[in-house]
């Protein structure tokens, strides 16, 4: 019996309240990623889309576990963290789980 790694990863797509340069954007993204590192130290979280649009976002988060159940509740911890944030407005999350049978 071997035992099963699972890897979860989240990605949501924000739009940033009133931010007009990128500048700014970076003023309002940053400080989400690091509550995400901060309140979840064991993810990995990183803005990894729509660099170049000032007023949207994506960040991903990923993490690692031995169960899918534990995978999908620091998920579901970490987007209820970030949708929780007036400056944004949650307008899609992804998610997926794999294994390593995948």
């Amino acid at each position: 019996m071997t035992d099963q790694v699972y890897v979860g990863a989240l990605t949501l797509d924000l739009l940033l309240g009133d931010v007009r340069s990128l500048k700014e954007k970076r003023s309002v993204v940053r400080p989400i990623i690091a509550e995400v590192n901060r309140r979840f130290p064991a993810v990995a979280v990183a803005e990894t889309g729509a660099l170049d649009l000032h007023r949207r976002a994506e960040i991903a988060v990923a993490v690692v576990s031995a169960t899918a159940s534990n995978c999908t509740q620091v998920l579901d911890s970490c987007e209820r963290l970030v949708a929780g944030r007036p400056e944004i407005e949650l307008l899609s999350a992804r998610r997926r789980l794999f294994n390593d049978e995948d």
